[in-house]
């Protein structure tokens, strides 16, 4: 009996992952709970695990922009254990934006591309902020005084303000906040007068829309002007992607990549995505890699003509 129990062990062990049982995975999502990253990643996860047969939880992983939180996966092993959910910051920006970065880019492996909504500029109801012109007019009367918030220090939200203080020839100060979600309670709180993001907590949240950095007028919200109707040719979206580590092997790559293709054809993942105001936009490994390769190098010129540097 004992040598045919340790003859059974040895097959189990020897038996491949998927016999096995694979281990939970996690995705690690670099920014706070309750914001657009963390309510995509938790959209998803369900729907992926019933496909990759296993647990999918997540993770949030907060500060310096999302840099700790893409340093903890970077570093983690390549095993298939272990994913990255973030936004564009972390992996077109920050690269160009901090010199002590924790992380290279060549550190992951893209999975997936989910989703890329336009920039939206949202401001409090009692603000009094209606449309860009109202801000400028604001920032200048204000000289340096007028404050808006970001996810962080190089994230979207500040580079964009950024790009747009430099455009309009006005001093903004700049308030970095953990995530989103801590961003918009400021903007509710009157801490900061304007936040530029993903437009998922504007009808949430009350906000008042006061100008989407698209190429035109978006079918959500097209009542919303563009920055370019408004005088500043400014264009920028956010997307939200998937990574794995460097050195995952490719064929986990696959079947996440497969996973998270399924999840997004999931009727109740579609009206979330909706409800978020967030398009969803699919792109596999090849073509995400090539996809977010362009856009750190895009995001190299908007750096340097803003003129930010860590710190500001």
């Amino acid at each position: 009996m004992r040598s045919f129990l340790a003859g059974l062990l040895l097959l189990v062990l020897l038996a491949p992952p998927q016999a096995r049982g694979q281990a939970p995975i996690t995705i690690v999502v670099n920014f706070g709970a309750g914001g657009s990253a963390d309510r995509i990643a938790r959209l998803v996860a369900p729907e992926m695990a019933s496909t990759l047969g296993t647990q999918v939880v997540v993770k949030n992983t907060t500060g310096a922009a999302g840099a700790i939180g893409a340093a903890e996966v970077a570093r983690a092993r390549a095993d298939g254990t272990t994913l990255l959910l973030t936004t564009t910051g972390p992996m077109a920006i920050q690269p160009h934006f901090r010199s002590d970065l924790p992380y290279r880019v060549a550190d992951f492996a893209p999975v997936c591309l989910l989703g890329d909504a336009p920039v939206m500029m949202m401001a409090a109801p009692a603000s009094g902020l209606r449309n860009v012109p109202d801000l400028v007019a604001r920032a200048r009367q204000l000289n340096g005084g007028f404050n808006y918030g970001s996810a962080g220090p190089g994230s979207i939200p500040h580079i964009v303000m950024a790009a747009l203080a430099q455009r309009a020839g006005v001093a903004m100060t700049h308030v970095p906040f953990r995530g989103s979600a801590e961003a918009i309670i400021a903007l509710l709180r009157d801490d900061v007068s304007i936040y530029a993001d993903l437009p998922g907590g504007l009808r949430a949240n009350n906000l008042v829309a006061v100008g989407v950095m698209a190429e035109r007028r978006t079918t959500d919200f097209p009542e919303t002007p563009t920055l370019r109707e408004q005088g500043f040719d400014l264009v920028y979206s956010i997307w939200a992607g998937l990574y794995a580590p460097a050195g995952t092997p490719a064929a986990f790559l696959a079947r996440a990549e497969a996973a998270c293709a399924g999840a997004l054809r999931v009727p109740n993942v579609i009206e979330g995505f909706e409800r978020i105001a967030t398009p969803i936009t699919f792109r596999g490994q090849a073509d995400f890699a090539r996809f977010q390769a362009a856009e750190l190098e895009k995001f190299r010129a908007v750096v340097q003509a803003a003129g930010v540097r860590p710190g500001d």
